[in-house]
């Protein structure tokens, strides 16, 4: 048995998105039925709605930043209850079994995840985001979003808030430490207030100092533009740790050289097309070079906690669900400040 529910569907590369409608699936013993209250727009949602990381699934709902409130739940949910406050991130299901998902870290699942869009369930049936009225969840996959944040400002914590809890705290930012983050975007904002609440000292790597203002309020310390020559001999054997938040590729022998000693690189934006740096810009101050994705089920509950607990959510502007053809365009100019979040009671407004 299925239920129709509306969505916003993209039908190929490229395309604008209509409002259509999609089955979702009844609720089995463990799954949580959700109505979506909000959803972010994630620069990934772009990506693959234009078919920019390669060959995705047509027609297609993105959208894995996502809000809502329990409508029901299967005859076998322990977690949940109607009524609850809870988000969806960026995976559904994953194998349960291998040694990462046995150790809490089903971003990483051997078996490969199953994403929340433009992936398949284990049974093969296609996966549709949260740019709809509704969705059906495994409760084991499913987050408690605490009362101290509001749910619009909540979605965006899904994706952007846990794929930059992850590193800061996986590589120890904290009292004591100083970090930078490159980029002052959709992530990149996200970064200094954890990292700020985290008690690191911060600073914003952005192409120009546009955003200062905006990156200080948030809680850095330190705001430089890159494209100014005399930062990085400035900033030389500078930082503990570097979280890069931007999809582009950059020179990143520069970036290495503003690590200290034992310092680490992080990457999480993730450019369409390889990165090359000179090993020795490694091997000269034993740097590190990585890579982080999201995070599991129990550090995303953490980070909304420590959300919550710290009074953190996103920067939003909210738009309907008319307006998301505009706001891709807008996102790749990087006109937002700093997360489209959809408001998906617009659903119920004439088109």
């Amino acid at each position: 048995m299925t239920q129709t529910v509306n969505a916003l569907v993209t039908s190929a590369p490229g395309e604008p998105f209509e409002r259509r409608t999609i089955e979702r699936r009844d609720p089995r013993p463990h799954d949580v039925v959700i109505d979506i209250s909000y959803a972010g727009i994630c620069h990934s949602d772009i990506h693959q709605a234009r078919e920019e990381w390669g060959e995705a699934i047509f027609p297609m709902v993105p959208g894995h930043e996502i809000a809502g409130i329990v409508r029901e739940v299967g005859t076998e949910v322990t977690r949940y209850q109607v009524g609850d406050r809870v988000g969806v991130g960026c995976f559904v299901d994953s194998c349960r079994e291998c040694e990462n998902c046995r150790a809490g870290e089903e971003q990483y699942c051997l078996r490969g995840e199953v994403a929340t869009y433009n992936g398949r369930e284990y049974d093969g049936d296609p996966t549709y985001g949260g740019y709809s009225t509704s969705v059906v969840v495994d409760e084991n996959y499913v987050l408690g979003i605490p009362e101290g944040i509001d749910l619009d400002v909540a979605a965006p914590l899904l994706c952007a808030g846990i794929t930059l809890y992850s590193p800061l705290k996986h590589w120890g930012a904290g009292p004591g430490t100083k970090v930078a983050i490159v980029g002052m975007g959709g992530l990149g904002h996200m970064g200094v207030k954890i990292a700020h609440a985290l008690g690191a000292e911060v600073t914003v790597l952005s192409q120009t100092l546009s955003k200062e203002e905006d990156g200080k309020r948030l809680g850095a310390d330190h705001y430089y533009a890159t494209s100014d020559d005399r930062t990085f001999e400035e900033l030389a054997n500078s930082f503990d740790l570097i979280v890069n938040t931007v999809a582009a590729n950059l020179d990143v022998d520069a970036y290495l050289s503003l690590l200290r000693l034992d310092g680490t690189m992080v990457n999480v934006g993730i450019p369409e097309s390889p990165d090359t740096f000179a090993a020795f810009s490694l091997a000269a101050m034993r740097r590190r070079m990585a890579g982080s994705k999201i995070g599991g089920i129990r550090e995303t509950q953490e980070m909304l906690d420590f959300c919550a607990e710290h009074g953190l959510g996103a920067e939003i502007e909210t738009i309907g669900v008319d307006d998301v053809n505009g706001a891709y365009d807008r996102v790749v100019k990087s006109d937002v400040r700093y997360r489209f979040v959809i408001d998906v009671a617009s659903f119920g407004e004439t088109a």
